[in-house]
């Protein structure tokens, strides 16, 4: 399934904004629930059905949890009905095929996989589900009375497809109480067409090098093009996934939601611990509230504490897609956080920032070679090819030339993956009055212009993709 963002750009998000604008707030949230139900049907008309079946056992069962747990017992009932079904539809449509090829290679045999279509976004919506029944539980939200109100939270089309992951009790109240200010709409547009400029002009730019390095024979990669590879992909993945971020929290904004930041500048982070705690916030967060807290945190024994660390990171790497080398990524991640914890952690910190933020980057830089290859033989070639020091030359003139072609966007992606923009921020409101009116009719007229150029490359440029819709 393919999302189209002409269409999207040009035709839906207005059109829901003026009829949204329009009318009165009792009906706002029926506009967004159409608009939202169309938007994914647009897709997916199929699974449509498969959302509301999901919506609707929640629903009905954090009713039920309400009128009828009285007892701890009882309310465990209703919890495990909900989210034992969930975790068997995430399951079969996300799990099935690589079941079956796993008992195929485990016992010769040759069953035929199903080749079940995975529905875009039913890894996001699936937890957002679970976390409203499990805070329900815990008593740290009220049922809601509402179904189109609650299926307008799970299928709020902003971050419907690839999160963030909004939890219930961040929004409940938005949904029946927000206020849409035009202070809102300005700073909504504006974080819209920023994630639009990052996902066209350098996740794009970037991403169609690393597919260029990528379909090279071995024999044409030197050390440097492999490792330029690969920082191309990292900066693709963070500009792609953060830009959507970006878009649904500014479309949020516009709407009068509030969404959480999903990204911190993780790329400039001085530890394994440090990356974590920025990227991908909504999905760390997750797992530490509803997986690693309630298995005991690290207020166990050291074997216990590591034994949930693993746990933690192998459903981290399961969740990314059916596929040992995400496994295998959760697994590199978990190794290392317990090596920073109990090993290297303390010695770490004593170091110079720099060698630090040196040390976070090549290990997320290389882990994302584990999270980018899905062939086993293809990603054991290319780790080879990081580090063929001895067989491979260092840099060639393939490298010189994607450098010379491609250096500039890859220098302005460091650049802003660094906090520079907040940066500029501070120094701006240190600035007089009429200074800053200057300085902000400039960033105006260079946001504009750089809208233009992102649309203009989205309606020319076949290479589009958005990476996490395949999750």
């Amino acid at each position: 399934m393919v999302f189209s963002g002409i269409p999207f750009l040009f035709f839906f998000l207005p059109l829901c904004l003026i009829l949204y604008y329009a009318v009165p707030f009792s009906w706002k949230n029926g506009i967004l629930l159409i608009f939202s139900l169309v938007f994914y049907a647009w897709g997916e008309p199929l699974y449509i059905l498969l959302m509301l079946f999901s919506t609707l056992l929640d629903y009905t069962n954090g009713r039920l949890m309400e009128r009828f747990g009285t007892t701890k017992c009882r309310k465990t009932f209703f919890l495990c009905c909900s989210i034992c079904v969930n975790l068997l539809i995430l399951a079969f449509f996300k799990y099935a095929d690589f079941a079956v090829s796993l008992v195929n290679d485990i016992f010769g045999t040759q069953i035929a996989p199903p080749g079940i279509h995975l529905p875009v976004g039913i890894s996001f919506y699936t937890f957002q589900t679970m976390s409203y029944i499990i805070d329900l539980y815990k008593g740290e939200v009220k049922a809601e009375h509402s179904y189109a109100a609650y299926l307008t939270y799970v299928s709020m089309f902003p971050q419907l497809v690839a999160g963030p992951i909004v939890r219930f009790a961040d929004i409940q109240e938005q949904l029946h109480h927000r206020k849409i200010t035009f202070d809102g709409i300005q700073t909504g547009l504006l974080r819209f067409m920023l994630g639009l400029f990052k996902k066209v002009l350098i996740a794009n730019q970037v991403g169609a090098l690393w597919e260029e390095i990528r379909m090279l024979a071995a024999s044409d990669i030197s050390v440097a093009t492999a490792w330029l590879g690969a920082l191309c992909f990292t900066l693709q993945l963070y500009f792609d996934f953060s830009a959507y971020s970006d878009m649904a929290i500014g479309m949020g904004h516009m709407l009068g939601f509030t969404y959480h930041e999903n990204f911190r500048y993780p790329l400039t982070a001085i530890s394994v611990t440090d990356f974590w705690r920025r990227w991908h916030i909504s999905l760390s967060t997750w797992f530490r509230d509803y997986v690693y807290i309630p298995l005991g945190g690290n207020r166990c024994k050291i074997p216990r504490h590591l034994f949930h660390i693993a746990v933690v990171w192998f459903l981290t790497g399961l969740w990314h897609g059916a596929s040992w080398n995400f496994i295998l990524w959760g697994v590199y991640y978990g190794i290392l956080l317990m090596f920073e914890k109990y090993i290297w952690g303390k010695a770490l910190a004593k170091l110079p920032k720099l060698l630090q933020h040196i040390y976070a980057f090549l290990i997320v830089v290389f882990g994302f070679v584990i999270f980018a290859i899905t062939d086993w033989n293809a990603l054991g070639v290319y780790i080879c090819l990081l580090f063929s020091f001895a067989t491979n030359s260092l840099a060639d003139t393939r490298f010189l030339w994607y450098l010379g072609n491609y250096g500039f966007v890859i220098a302005v992606a460091c650049i802003l993956a660094c906090p520079v923009y907040p940066w500029l921020c501070q120094k701006t409101s240190s600035l007089s009055k009429p200074m800053r009116c200057l300085v902000s009719t400039v960033s105006g007229m260079a946001v504009i212009l750089l809208f233009v150029l992102s649309t203009a490359y989205m309606v020319s440029d076949t290479y589009n993709p958005f990476l996490y819709f395949r999750f």
